[in-house]
């Protein structure tokens, strides 16, 4: 029995590397596969496996994973096929690197903020990268000072970077240095273009956004963990349309913004839903600016129905 690190994920194939470097592409042992999971795929990229060696060649070694190691961590979305079901983006990460651009394409707030309280829920530390700054006017300049502000008193790290000029690139590397990183984001906001700087030998496939909708086309078919020389592991993601929570009570949802659950302790009501309620001390703080109203917004966005709170990807 060998153990090692699943580095890529195909649907009913997982590429796993073992302790001592050898790749084997396995299978997953048929009981395995269905007991107590709820999500499509039982395995991930980032998990730590145990597997049985079927075959070896010099052309391909074959294994059988049998049991899976109990995750820190992990990041889901929601299944494209089956509506109810979660799919497990990656496991056992050091720090979800969420890339957004203010333009071509555009990044809602809405989207950044159902990201970081998804992340929040998991126990994941977010890094928020800002690429393609280069492409900014003045205007669009003080808008993302104004987003850097907001998410910086929250406590969020921002890098904003450039991968023309090469902006922020060696502070991005700082940041990722011996850690396992996932990127995520909407398809066009430019993850492989900057995996690809980060590590050149990787030649990650990109491709030029729809210039008729502005939106990004998916290079990237299934997530890959890469070994970085600087150190550590980048995964590499589809490109997601949208984010939500999944099986997350209402009551929940204030905890995982931080800044409204720090403040809703000087509320009224100990149940406060920061919505209708006397005493809000939450919304005295939104009318003061002390809590930022897009955040509030997103807040208040995921409260409204089930179907709004747990959006499809």
């Amino acid at each position: 029995m060998k153990q090692g690190l699943v580095i890529k994920s195909t649907g009913s194939w997982f590429t796993v590397e073992s302790d001592i470097g050898e790749l084997f592409d396995c299978k997953i042992k048929g009981k395995f596969r269905i007991k107590d999971i709820k999500s499509t795929n039982p395995v991930a990229v980032g998990d730590r496996v145990q597997f049985s060696v079927q075959s070896t060649s010099k052309d391909k070694n074959i294994g059988l994973i049998t049991s899976i190691s109990e995750r820190k961590n992990y990041i889901i979305r929601r299944s494209q096929n089956l509506s109810k079901q979660s799919h497990i983006i990656a496991a056992n990460i050091d720090q979800a690197v969420l890339v957004v651009t203010l333009t071509y394409p555009v990044t809602t707030t809405t989207f950044i903020d159902r990201y970081l309280a998804s992340a929040v829920a998991y126990r994941i530390p977010v890094l928020i990268v800002f690429n393609k700054i280069d492409r900014l006017i003045e205007e669009q300049l003080n808008e993302l000072n104004s987003l850097i502000d907001i998410y910086t008193k929250i406590g969020y790290q921002c890098i904003t970077t450039s991968a023309t000029t090469l902006h922020g690139i060696e502070e991005l590397k700082e940041a990722l240095k011996n850690k396992i990183n996932v990127f995520n984001g909407h398809s066009g906001v430019g993850k492989s273009t900057l995996i690809n700087i980060l590590e050149p030998g990787l030649k990650l496939k990109t491709m030029d956004i729809s210039d008729i909708h502005n939106t990004g086309k998916h290079t990237t078919t299934y997530s890959t963990l890469y070994k970085i020389s600087i150190g550590g592991y980048i995964i590499d993601t589809p490109g997601i349309k949208a984010f939500g929570m999944l099986e997350m009570e209402p009551w929940e949802i204030s905890h995982y913004f931080p800044e409204v659950f720090k403040i809703s302790g000087r509320c009224q009501y100990n149940n406060c839903s920061h919505t209708h309620e006397p005493g809000c001390a939450v919304k005295v703080a939104v009318e003061k600016n002390e809590i930022a109203k897009s955040r509030f917004i997103s807040y208040l966005g995921l409260l409204e129905t089930d179907e709004k709170y747990r959006p499809s990807f």
